[in-house]
């Protein structure tokens, strides 16, 4: 029965000894601390450890007694995951018996007779603490969901690692699950830590064959410290399957990113690389596996300069706005209809930089609203100075990001844009991709109605290149389709993907837009798109991209040859 005598002090201690005078003893100089229970064997013993495994705090074994000794109660304890974490402190008069139990896991010892109460609290005390202090550290070094260390942990012990066994080789492995967040939407959160602890189990099951050790950081991802394999894809099939496995009718995506072993080179380092190489396959499907190089170092380190330079290229002008010409392909001959705006950036020392290699590292990296802007603003300006020089005007479409998407003042910024430039809403077309629909289509869903009913014509990028499905491209507010130029590659030659071209008008149609071929470069494209019944055509077929004062011959030319405005 447990003595509640200090309700403010619920550490409970057990004392197990064969002797009532030994028990008493140690009764006398515990009770005024702690709450005490007791075993007279080490049969006895076994049966309170059991009952109050969660609650005790130590436990002062006697080692020689009848029934069951204090030295198999220790092999017990050592051997049982539930009750190795309680601290023991043994109770002998032998002095030779102190070092075996010691080794057998006995936290301290305590030597009879007990003469010097305050050595008995004394150590009693520090073993508790010390026990409370590792099981804090423990709570906060495993992940409870995948039972992996914690990212402050991991980074720690795999930098021992690192400095204390150089001779071992040991690459940097990240795992990400794709699109998690989406996974929990639709399955649940449950759903989703079950993926968590499975993948968690996985990684475990595969150090316990290898040498290693493993964390879960974020939602969502892995890293793995392990000696080097020879076949990482097969690695990742491993997780892969395992997934598949408990999740047949769900489809969940692993990609993964590797930094070999580099020798001298931290852990924190070979993690960035390896997490940058992951990044670099995100979204591919078919390919889902990256291993750090040389090539990928070089785009680190000029991702970096470009985005360390991007503001200035702002204030300097460096960025340049070309236009490419949307022709209405349904007039004959076709006739001059908009425009698009595309950034170009001419480095002061790198030279002319090309928008794949700086576009995706601002969207990934949240700046691309910067360069938005000022398309915006380069593209409205020349609009009005194409309108006082031409009494002409050229409606241009210019990209609204995924970002811009999210910014709560977009929508009072394009409007003050179009005012204060003297344009109408119709001038300006706004371009949103599909995949940002999809993204996150409530909040985008309602940015683009308010932007539409303001006036502004709405255009779907890259059409087809997506996954919405036909009942969300219904409830789309969209003016017009820019179809992908995949679909208009093979037109020509390939009976399916003129079959889809020919589907896709005809579903632009039933829902009253207007659809964009982008990537015409032949005669060819340009007459099955006619017939058809596409409205407006944009490619090399026309023109590439120009800078305004290219563009300008362009509009001369529609001019001479009595164009309208569109």
């Amino acid at each position: 029965m447990i003595k509640s005598k200090q309700i403010h002090n619920p550490r409970l201690v057990l004392v197990v000894d064969d002797h009532e005078i030994n028990r008493d003893a140690l009764e006398v100089i515990l009770e005024e601390d702690y709450n005490i229970i007791f075993a007279e064997n080490g049969m006895e013993c076994m049966e309170k450890l059991q009952e109050y495994k969660d609650e005790l705090s130590i436990v002062l074994l006697d080692l020689n007694m009848p029934e069951m000794t204090g030295y198999e109660v220790l092999e017990k304890v050592k051997k049982d995951e539930a009750l190795k974490h309680i601290p023991i402190i043994v109770l002998t008069a032998d002095k030779s018996a102190e070092l075996k139990a010691l080794e057998m896991g006995a936290a301290d010892f305590i030597t009879k007779p007990f003469d010097i109460p305050g050595i008995i609290l004394a150590r009693v005390g520090r073993i508790i603490e010390l026990s409370e202090g590792r099981k804090l550290i423990s709570a906060a070094e495993k992940d409870p969901l995948t039972k992996l260390y914690t990212g402050s942990f991991f980074f720690e012990y795999a930098e021992r690692l690192f400095r204390y066994h150089k001779k071992l080789s040991l690459d940097a492995v990240v795992l990400n699950i794709e699109q998690f967040h989406i996974v929990n939407a639709l399955n649940g959160r449950d759903f989703g830590d079950d993926i968590l602890s499975l993948i968690g189990g996985e990684i475990n099951r595969f150090l316990a064959e290898s040498v290693g050790i493993a964390c879960r950081t974020g939602a969502d991802n892995f890293n793995i410290y392990c000696v080097g394999q020879q076949d990482y894809r097969e690695l990742l099939r491993r997780f892969q399957s395992a997934v598949n496995d408990i999740a047949p009718n769900v489809r969940i995506h692993l990609r993964m990113g590797v930094r070999t072993c580099q020798e001298g080179v931290e852990p924190v380092i070979l993690f960035d690389q390896a997490r940058a190489a992951c990044n670099v396959v995100r979204g591919d499907y078919q390919n889902p596996l990256m291993i750090y190089d040389d090539n990928m170092y070089k785009r680190e380190l000029l991702s970096q300069r470009l985005l360390n330079d991007l503001r200035a290229a702002v204030l300097n002008k460096q960025f340049k706005v070309y236009y490419q010409p949307k022709y209405d392909i349904q007039s004959d001959p076709p006739r001059l209809a908009s425009a698009e705006a595309l950034i170009r950036w001419k480095h002061p020392e790198l030279g002319m930089i090309s928008p794949g290699d700086f576009i995706p590292l601002f969207e990934g990296n949240g700046l691309i609203g910067i360069v938005d802007s000022f398309v915006w603003q380069e593209a409205a300006h020349q609009i009005s100075e194409w309108r006082q020089k031409y009494g002409y005007t050229l409606p241009i479409s210019v990209n609204l990001s995924r970002t811009d998407v999210y910014d709560l003042t977009l929508v009072d910024r394009l409007i003050s844009l179009v005012e204060n430039s003297g344009l109408d809403y119709k001038d300006i077309k706004l371009e949103v991709t599909e995949s940002a629909y999809t993204d996150n289509a409530r909040v985008v869903l309602d940015v683009i109605h308010r932007l539409q009913k303001k006036g502004f014509d709405i255009e779907m990028d890259d059409f087809g290149s997506g996954y919405s499905s036909l009942n969300m491209l219904s409830e789309m507010p969209i003016d017009v389709l820019k179809m992908d130029m995949k679909f208009i590659r093979n037109i020509e030659t390939s009976e399916t993907d003129r079959r889809l071209v020919n589907l896709i008008l005809d579903i632009a149609r039933y829902l009253n837009v207007k659809v964009v071929a982008e990537g015409v470069e032949t005669e060819g494209q340009l007459g099955i798109l006619k017939d058809g019944r596409c409205h407006l055509a944009q490619g090399y077929y026309f023109s590439k991209p120009l800078p305004p004062e290219e563009f300008e011959k362009l509009i001369e030319k529609e001019l001479q040859a009595g164009g309208e405005e569109f």
